[in-house]
């Protein structure tokens, strides 16, 4: 059997019981290890759960899945994912080569990103499609994640954006040479988000377009969500861009139309109170 197991998004902790049981009766557990991170480290959750843990890269998961898959016919394996086993479209691909050798799988669900965003009090059926924000480079800067905003903020739809994670990665000068040399791991911050969210915006008005979203638009930064220290702040997108809200994960939410009951709740979590007395810029039902 195959276990797809989710662990939730603080600490060793946060796994189920059923997870638990799951993970102490296998032979082998894999750690998946670049979609996100917990607050804490490999070891703390090796003496959680009593078991030893086999690191799986991007490239172990996407080039090597044969090797998790190993004996998973006649022995029990399990695969571990921080949030829900699915937050990541990768683990879709892993069931499926399962089914193909005709290895039985069981999913084991957390709670993920997805939904514990309701944290802040946007409505999580509210939420249209959510997007993701990479890493601009000095020749490389997309914009497709704000038109995917743009349409969500147009149909009242909040947008959750998830930021980007660079884990393992290579140099593209070390990747050409074929060197296993790799990067420091880097995690977007709330505030580079922003800043990249409002260069977009200056390029619109640049091309003459008024965009749907203004340094005014009312987001939420959100740090560490379902740890001890989660941190969320609420305010204009301008003022994202100079929250402090501490060392990684962060995700940031752009509002589309609010009920006042998710105003109300946004303003508990106020970077400047003011920020919620314009009503220009306010969207409500």
């Amino acid at each position: 059997m195959l276990y797809l197991v989710g662990l939730g998004l603080g600490d060793a902790k946060d796994i189920t019981v059923k997870g638990l049981e799951a993970v102490r009766r296998c032979r082998r557990v894999y750690l998946e290890a670049y979609t996100s991170v917990l607050t804490v480290g490999k070891e703390a959750l090796e003496e959680f759960y009593g078991k030893e843990l086999i690191l799986a890269d991007r490239e172990t998961v996407e080039q090597e899945a044969d090797s998790i898959l190993k004996e998973a016919d006649v022995c029990d394996v399990a695969f571990l994912v921080v949030g829900d086993p699915f937050g990541a479209t990768t683990h879709s691909d892993l069931v499926l080569r399962a089914v193909k050798l005709g290895i039985p799988y069981e999913v084991i669900h957390n709670a993920s990103i997805m939904n514990a965003v309701g944290c802040c009090g946007l409505q999580l059926y509210n939420f249209g499609e959510t997007v993701s924000v990479v890493f601009w480079t000095d020749t490389w800067k997309p914009e497709s994640f704000f038109d995917k905003i743009k349409k969500n903020r147009q149909n009242g739809m909040h947008t959750l954006c998830l930021l980007d994670i660079k884990v393992k990665e290579q140099s593209l000068e070390n990747l050409m040479k074929g060197r296993k040399i790799y990067e420091p791991p880097r995690y977007m911050s709330v505030n580079q988000a922003a800043e990249q969210l409002l260069a977009i915006i200056q390029n619109r008005r640049l091309q003459g377009e008024e965009p749907e979203i203004t340094e005014n638009t009312i987001c939420v930064g959100l740090a560490r969500v379902g740890a001890p220290d989660q941190k969320i702040a609420s305010g204009t997108l301008y003022q994202m861009s100079t929250v402090e809200l501490g060392s990684p994960l962060h995700s940031l939410i752009v509002t589309g139309t609010m009920h006042p009951l998710e105003l109300e709740m946004l303003k508990l979590f106020s970077v400047d109170s003011s920020s919620f007395e314009n009503n220009a810029f306010q969207r409500t039902t």
